[in-house]
């Protein structure tokens, strides 16, 4: 795995807009790891290549590579992104996401996710315990009953109904962060961390055949009340899919991106004539302003056209996200707005 600096990404990308044939196209990428792939290729030109697969945070490097399999050998965006996700799902040292996830208030692990496949089914589960995979009870809700979104016992109880065990998600190292946090509470404590590494995963895709998924996952705000539900699991809050425009996903504090439709917001900015990077940057915008200006915390999205044009941006510095084309993986420091 290598790293692409964001100022590199720009000077790869810089000559798109003068390009007016796929050949130049392809030339301004020649040497680099994105070798083939169009990051903005003209409107209408079905420059970008596929299949390929976008997801946030450094743990999209390894969901990628399992999503990457799916898409390289010809199958289904669907089964791409649950693959991909189901991998920090089940994987300890990503305290944000499924076993191992930073526990709530009350020393309980408790998991959102959502999935949605080209054909506009969607399914969601929230505030579910003792289950590591919440991704495919979430498809299993999309496939295999006419609702939408399960929450709490009774998405446990339909887990257990579809065969899924039941195991202890909470890892010492978990339960450690959990003690420290409780040992330095105080009176002006906002449930909102601003010092732990500790995200969601959201994942969109494109097939070989043209077709979109996305799947978000994630184990919640670190020590939030018992009961929170944040972004993730909402269609067209955390992810949105449009088969016929784009797909977003989004990552960061899950009540803005919630009050404002996010990924949602950039599909329809897509559907409007957006580049999937402007799409992003309209939804921000409007994070921007209803903050004054100045929002103290971080909200980013990543967005995916039906062509294989993509987009990414963070309203503050840090945000990163893995990209997979043509055979690389990269992760990328994504441009911010403040």
């Amino acid at each position: 795995m290598s790293k692409v600096s964001r100022r590199s990404f720009l000077k790869i990308t810089a000559g798109l807009g003068a390009a007016s044939s796929l050949a130049p196209l392809r030339s301004l990428f020649s040497g680099s790891p994105f070798a083939g792939l169009s990051a903005a290729p003209l409107p209408g030109s079905g420059a970008g290549k596929k299949p390929l697969v976008i997801s946030t945070w450094k743990h999209g490097i390894p969901a990628n590579d399992a999503a990457w399999k799916i898409l390289s050998a010809g199958g289904p965006a669907l089964d791409a992104v649950e693959a991909g996700v189901r991998v920090p799902e089940g994987d300890p040292s990503v305290n944000g996401v499924g076993y191992g996830g930073l526990p709530d208030e009350e020393c309980r692990v408790t998991l959102d996710a959502s999935i949605m496949g080209p054909d506009g089914r969607a399914g969601a589960v929230a505030f579910i315990e003792s289950y590591r995979h919440p991704i495919s009870i979430a498809r299993k809700v999309m496939e295999t009953t006419d609702h939408v979104f399960i929450v709490g016992e009774g998405a446990e109880e339909f887990a257990r109904k579809q065969g899924f065990s039941r195991e202890e998600l909470l890892t010492e190292a978990s339960r450690e962060a959990w003690v420290k946090w409780k040992q330095g509470l105080s009176d002006k404590d906002d449930w909102f961390p601003k010092d732990l590494d500790h995200d969601t995963i959201g994942m969109v895709a494109v097939d070989a055949a043209g077709n979109l998924a996305g799947a978000c996952t994630t184990s919640g705000l670190a020590f939030k009340i018992h009961g929170r539900v944040g972004d993730s699991p909402i269609i067209g809050a955390g992810m949105y899919v449009d088969n016929e425009i784009g797909a977003a996903a989004a990552t960061g504090k899950g009540e803005e991106v919630i009050k404002t439709c996010g990924s949602f917001l950039v599909v329809e900015g897509m559907r409007q004539g957006l580049a999937p990077r402007e799409a992003c940057k309209r939804a921000l915008e409007r994070i921007i302003k209803r903050h004054q200006g100045k929002p103290a915390f971080q909200v980013a999205f990543v967005a995916l056209s039906k062509d294989g044009e993509i987009g990414a941006l963070a309203l503050q510095e840090g945000f990163q996200y893995a990209l997979a084309a043509g055979g690389a993986n990269e992760l990328i420091d994504a441009e911010h707005l403040l």
